[in-house]
């Protein structure tokens, strides 16, 4: 089975949610999910609790094991957080594909900022697009 990391701001109650139904929606079609604010444990009352580096070494754990990563791209600007495990995942060849509900853009041509938009192997702009395009990674 495909293992999928989703990437994506995880710090509101909207962001978590939108998280929760893009993983939801993915293993209903048959893909795993490594979803970091659940099996990194990576929220408000963890990252009081735990060491920092404990949180960022499962989410490193959880993107060396996955196949894939699917990232949300949404926001006047990619999290910080988000933007780095595209960069790792991109330099260890890892398929990406990127999904921006948001209507705001960058310019007429970048929907994102360039350094991110280039690393893509997709870009979709809704959750029933980005279920038709997935189905090209399963194995």
């Amino acid at each position: 089975m495909v293992q999928i990391y989703l990437a994506g701001a995880l710090f509101s109650q909207a962001e978590r949610d939108f998280n929760k139904k893009l993983q939801q929606m993915m293993l209903e079609s048959g893909f795993s999910v490594f979803l970091p604010q659940e099996d990194a444990e990576d929220n408000k009352d963890q990252r009081i609790e735990r060491n920092q580096s404990a949180i960022f070494l499962s989410c490193l754990g959880g993107l060396q094991k996955s196949d894939m990563v699917v990232t949300v791209l949404d926001g006047t600007d990619v999290d910080s957080g988000t933007a780095w495990e595209l960069g790792y995942a991109y330099a260890t060849k890892k398929p990406i594909v990127g999904i921006r509900t948001d209507f705001r853009i960058q310019t007429p041509d970048e929907k994102v900022n360039l350094m991110i938009q280039e690393t893509l192997d997709d870009f979709v702009e809704n959750v029933d697009d980005l279920k038709k395009v997935l189905v090209k990674y399963k194995k």
